[in-house]
């Protein structure tokens, strides 16, 4: 836990930025595009990254990590179940228009229609209420202990652009819906994006009327994603891209040893884990009939012990990955070395296992995952394709593009996937709610695509959502975390580290949520 503390406290460092004298452009690449451009319709961390040049929330992380005044300039608590914003006045939408209470008012409502997975950053504001135009009042059901952290991802969006353009109600991605929103941008943010042409390039240009100035000299943003790793490389080896954040791992020491160029290490608090489909009466595209081996705790451990998580760390991860025990990565608060422990691998246990459950000779599975999000990620789940072979599991891969991918995830059309979770709030509430509780209709288990429901985690983040008192709250974490692990109700596989690599004159601050900002970088 020293390393990764020293390694944040290096990318901390990097925040003194140099400004030089001439504005820049900034050519940045990585393999995965967004999905979309409503702020309100995919929790994806890409377009988080790119929506956040763009649109605002009431609050913002600094670059320590500390939440400041975004479009709020300052909060009262009223009672323990009402907060008073005082909204910053002055502010103006890309088109001109200014910003009010109304926009707020309305981007609550919008962020909550259930077709969207954005939800949970409102989770527990019962209603908003105007008081005047530059002042409202957020009530909620109870005390709500995660509030201004949850709320930097609420975006606000202009109501009366949406209105004119008929797009109030958010994108329904996964039924390959598309609105107004979808393709176009009008929010308060230091950068305008003014092009996405989809699996080929974002444009943005600085928003010279932005009510704050950047630390940087970022004047626009050229965004490419480029899928093939060696390519990703050669574009940066070559001069036709200034910055990478996505890595191959095979490729990082030659980069760290270019005089032309420099990497920047950190932590990043996202988790690799596998998704098995836990409440289906049977089994999609499986050879087993009439029931669901992966309801069976045996079996979901079966499948984690066969997993070598070592090997995977050096051999395909080229030691840049932490093995995981839990749901939760170093920096996120819950995450603790004594629980953080990986599940060792035992081929001749998991083959016990599966023939205690009933399945001696294994059984047939779908796994899904997608080929240009995470680090290596088609590479890890061919590897687990092979590792699975040897107690008998013949699993057929499916991998894809991510836009696609998560379509098919979003429709419950999987019985086992791969997907990474980033932690936005840096608490574990944030990963517990998403991906282990229940499904609700509102924002409870609003990831949850497996049909995990188990009573005891319900029990616990429902408490934990509420509870102010810090020993207590962390308490029902802990419990959840081991109540996740033990009951294997996902499977761990382990933490990304993140480093980036840019040309020497480019200066940044390294974001462990993998959300580069243009407002901390200079180009020279």
């Amino acid at each position: 836990m020293t390393h990764f503390k020293a390694l944040l406290t290096a990318a901390v460092l990097l925040c003194a930025v140099a400004l030089p004298a001439q504005a820049q452009t900034l050519r940045w690449a990585a393999q995965n595009d967004i999905l979309t451009l409503d702020p309100h319709s995919q929790n994806h961390a890409t377009t988080n990254a790119i929506m956040a040049h763009s649109y605002e929330g009431l609050t913002r992380y600094n670059a320590k990590y500390e939440v400041e005044p975004a479009l709020a300039t300052k909060w009262t608590n009223i009672s323990p179940t009402q907060v008073r914003f005082d909204l910053r006045k002055g502010v103006k939408f890309h088109d001109g228009t200014p910003f009010t209470a109304d926009d707020v008012i309305f981007s609550f409502g919008r962020i909550r229609q259930p077709q969207g997975t954005m939800g949970i950053y409102v989770t527990g504001i019962a209603e908003i209420k105007k008081v005047d135009d530059h002042t409202i009042d957020v009530i909620m059901d109870k005390p709500n202990p995660l509030l201004l952290r949850n709320i930097i991802d609420f975006r606000i969006m202009s109501k009366a652009w949406a209105e004119k353009n008929r797009t109030t109600n958010v994108q329904d991605y996964k039924a390959k819906e598309e609105n107004y929103a979808s393709r176009h941008v009008m929010g308060t943010g230091s950068y305008k994006i003014t092009s996405w042409t989809p699996e080929q390039k974002i444009t943005m240009t600085i928003n010279t009327d932005w009510w704050d100035k950047p630390m940087g000299n970022v004047r626009e943003v050229v965004y490419t994603p480029i899928k093939s790793d060696p390519t990703r490389v050669a574009a940066l080896l070559s001069g036709d891209v200034d910055m990478l954040t996505d890595l191959p791992t095979q490729d990082v020491a030659r980069l760290r040893s270019d005089s032309k160029l420099k990497v920047v290490d950190g932590p990043e608090v996202r988790t690799i884990y596998l998704a098995p489909d836990i409440g289906s009466p049977e089994l999609q595209y499986s050879n087993i009939k009439g029931k669901n081996p992966l309801a069976d705790k045996r079996v979901r451990q079966a499948l984690s012990m066969a997993i070598d998580r070592e090997a995977i760390k050096r051999n395909i991860m080229r030691g840049l990955s932490i093995p995981a025990g839990l749901m939760v990565a170093p920096g996120v608060n819950g995450n603790a070395p004594d629980l953080d422990v990986p599940t060792k691998v035992n081929v001749e246990g998991a083959k016990k296992l599966l023939a205690e459950a009933g399945y001696p000779d294994g059984f047939e599975i779908r796994f899904n995952t997608p080929n240009n999000r995470y680090v290596n990620d088609e590479e890890i789940a061919q590897a687990i394709v092979a590792m699975w072979a040897r107690i008998g599991v013949k699993a057929t891969l499916a991998a894809e593009n991510m836009a696609t991918f998560i379509q098919k995830v979003q429709k419950f059309d999987s019985s086992m996937y791969l997907l990474g979770w980033g932690v936005a709030t840096y608490d574990a509430q944030y990963t517990l709610q998403s991906l282990i509780r229940t499904r609700t209709a509102g924002a409870d288990g609003n990831f949850n695509f497996s049909r995990i429901s188990d009573p005891e985690v319900d029990r616990l983040v429902d408490a934990m959502k509420t509870e102010t008192d810090v020993t207590k709250r962390n308490a029902m974490i802990r419990e959840a975390l081991i109540r996740t692990r033990d009951e294997v109700l996902t499977i761990p596989l382990h933490h990304q580290m993140r480093p980036w690599a840019m040309k020497a004159g480019v200066t940044t601050i390294h974001r462990s949520d993998d959300r580069p900002e243009a407002r901390f970088t200079s180009v020279r």
